[in-house]
């Protein structure tokens, strides 16, 4: 199975949507750096996203991040750093992450990368969730992305699909 390594942000929108539980469906288990968690439990996040934060599911790894000394990973926040520090030193075979410079910095590193729409897309293609209902519910939340980019994954999943 692979290590699998999360960020803040698609546990974020996984949280809201309803649908977290992908993660233990579809890897044995995930695991995220204590900052990580710290940003999930903050005060401005929706509760229902502290909430599953402050008592984590079991599959959930917590764990401290080493500390990064590498100048390339300074201008990301906190908890891509430590994202990135996390799979390094667990030697991830993924990491999940929407920020575009946090992406960006773990392939320059050599780590496979995706997101919150890679994980739908992936769990939609392996029946797991129906996609334009799981898009619909993304839809309603703060998460940014092209709606042309939503449209074509729709568009695939359903080609491929037969819906």
């Amino acid at each position: 199975m692979p290590v699998v390594v999360a960020d803040t942000g698609p546990l974020h929108y996984l949280v809201l949507i309803g649908h977290i539980d992908l993660l233990a469906q579809m890897f044995r288990g995930v695991s995220i750096a204590q900052t990580v968690q710290a940003e999930l439990t903050h005060a401005e996040a929706p509760r229902t996203v502290r909430d599953w934060a402050a008592a984590p599911p079991a599959w959930l790894g917590v764990l401290p991040a080493p500390m990064s000394e590498d100048p390339a990973l300074s201008a990301l926040d906190d908890g891509e750093r430590a994202t990135i520090a996390l799979a390094a030193s667990m030697r991830a075979d993924l990491i999940v992450m929407d920020d575009r410079a946090g992406v960006a910095a773990a392939r320059a590193r050599g780590f496979a990368v995706t997101g919150t729409l890679g994980l739908l897309d992936l769990a939609a293609r392996r029946d797991l969730i129906d996609l334009a209902a799981a898009f619909a519910r993304l839809r309603a939340t703060s998460f940014r992305c092209r709606p042309e980019l939503l449209d074509a994954l729709l568009l695939a999943w359903r080609e491929a699909s037969g819906r």
